[in-house]
């Protein structure tokens, strides 16, 4: 198992390694943003140049980035975001609360929903209950969220006036305010994450109460609820729990579209807003923040099965099995 966990995470260093060059030779072939700066910046553009070796050939470009990204974790300066030569590693982590805290609320939300409709989707099996529940799911579960992002902005903020249209830009996160102007973002994030979660509980619920072992537990005298809480449910999460981590993992990335449609100001938006403004230092290390991320929760959805189950040894040598 730790040889296997070495080589996944190896093997996730070199898949940063060959996408981080291969978004760096790609960014340097496109127009130079800097240059097209104006103003009294030019003796502070000519001393950024010269430090992050704008004048030299690609090659050494490359080489003074990777210095400056694994002896300082110095990512570039800002040029058209933000403040003006402000770092980029600033700047980012300075939109990170406002993503963190859609997410977060997100989760709290979208879990235990989740899993409670989950569970009355596989007791009242085609039941009346179970189909309203099935609409459900493959209504969100096929609809992009940007498109109930848009009903929920339009209906709920703007013909009811219950919510704000945006969020609110300010730092204050545990006041009603910025709590109530988050509601139309967090419902939005929320949606997709229920229904997927309902139906995962759903299918892995289904199968074990017909299993031989919930027969058994009746035979012994447990009542139907008994069961289903002390047995089903319990073997049922099993393979859900790893879907659950790396959940968790995500709250942290955002999303780029539900972000722009409310003005949240979190990683998402800036990721989409250094596109459109051409500003490539802080596209390039929001490309890779979102690129580790998913690395890494793949990684621990892979490796958390290997935990949660003994029966599965991941990387394991079949020869040391007979």
């Amino acid at each position: 198992m730790i040889k296997y966990v070495l080589k996944r995470i190896a093997l996730m260093f070199l898949t940063l390694f060959v996408i981080m060059t291969m978004l760096f030779v790609l960014i340097r072939l496109l127009p130079n943003q800097v240059e097209a700066v104006q103003g009294g910046f030019d003796k502070a553009l000519r001393e950024m140049r010269e430090a992050w070796g704008y004048n030299e050939p690609l090659v050494v470009q490359y080489a003074y980035f990777l210095r400056n990204v694994f002896t300082k974790w110095d990512w570039g300066f800002c040029t058209t975001m933000g403040t003006f030569l402000e770092p980029v590693t600033q700047y980012i982590v300075s939109r990170l609360p406002a993503t963190i805290y859609i997410n977060v609320l997100s989760l709290i939300i979208s879990l235990p929903l989740g899993i409670c409709f989950g569970i009355v989707a596989a007791v009242c099996k085609n039941k009346w209950q179970d189909h309203v529940i099935q609409v459900f799911i493959m209504l969100f579960i096929s609809v992009p969220a940007f498109v109930y992002a848009f009903l929920l902005q339009y209906f709920i903020g703007f013909k009811l006036n219950l919510c704000p249209l945006v969020m609110d830009a300010g730092t204050d996160y545990f006041s009603w305010s910025m709590l109530h102007s988050a509601i139309l973002p967090v419902l939005a994030l929320s949606f997709g994450p229920i229904a997927g979660d309902m139906r995962l509980i759903r299918a892995e619920l289904t199968e074990t109460l017909t299993s031989d072992y919930m027969l058994l537990a009746r035979t012994k005298g447990l009542s139907r609820a008994q069961a289903t809480v002390r047995h089903a449910f319990r073997n049922s999460l099993v393979p859900l729990v790893p879907t659950f981590l790396a959940d968790f993992i995500s709250i942290i990335s955002g999303s780029m579209i539900i972000e722009q449609i409310f003005a949240v100001p979190g990683i998402g938006r800036t990721y989409l807003l250094s596109i459109t403004q051409k500003d490539y230092s802080v596209f390039m290390a929001c490309s890779m923040f979102y690129i580790t991320i998913g690395l890494a929760a793949g990684i621990v959805f892979d490796l958390s099965y290997g935990f949660i189950d003994p029966r599965i040894r991941m990387g394991g040598d079949k020869s040391n099995e007979r």
